[in-house]
């Protein structure tokens, strides 16, 4: 029984650390932060659609399908003007890669080795960068 205990304590230790780094229920349903690492902590926690429902559609998407199934496997997605660095200047681009349907990876970019076009997307929850 105390091996039990114990380990049931254990497990529960980084969960317990994890949720409280976890946004709100209210916080999710608001805005999803723009300052970068605020950005990384709270993007994890959203689902695609949620995330095009606060930010809209990215200007790139990528998808990797099973040959087999057809499904969706992994996603990249590339904004615009969408997260600040500590200084307040923006990124050129901001890359989420998807497993599935939660992000696995983040990348700030000021090139991403593509010329951003004058007419992208500018992301909805970033202010208009000085260009």
């Amino acid at each position: 029984m105390k091996f039990i205990i114990l380990a049931l304590t254990i497990l529960g230790l980084p969960s317990l650390a994890f949720a409280d780094n976890a946004p709100s229920n209210e916080e999710m349903t608001r805005e999803i932060p723009t300052a970068e690492h605020a950005f990384v902590d709270s993007i994890p926690y959203f689902d695609k659609a949620k995330i095009v429902a606060l930010i809209g559609e990215p200007s790139f998407k990528a998808d990797s399908t099973d040959p087999d199934t057809g499904k969706i496997d992994a996603s990249v997605w590339r904004y615009h003007y969408l997260n600040t660095n500590e200084s307040g200047e923006y990124y050129q681009t901001t890359e989420l890669d998807f497993v599935e349907d939660q992000v696995a990876v983040i990348v700030f970019m000021n090139n991403d080795g593509e010329d951003v076009p004058n007419d992208a997307v500018i992301a909805k929850p970033s202010k208009k960068p000085d260009l």
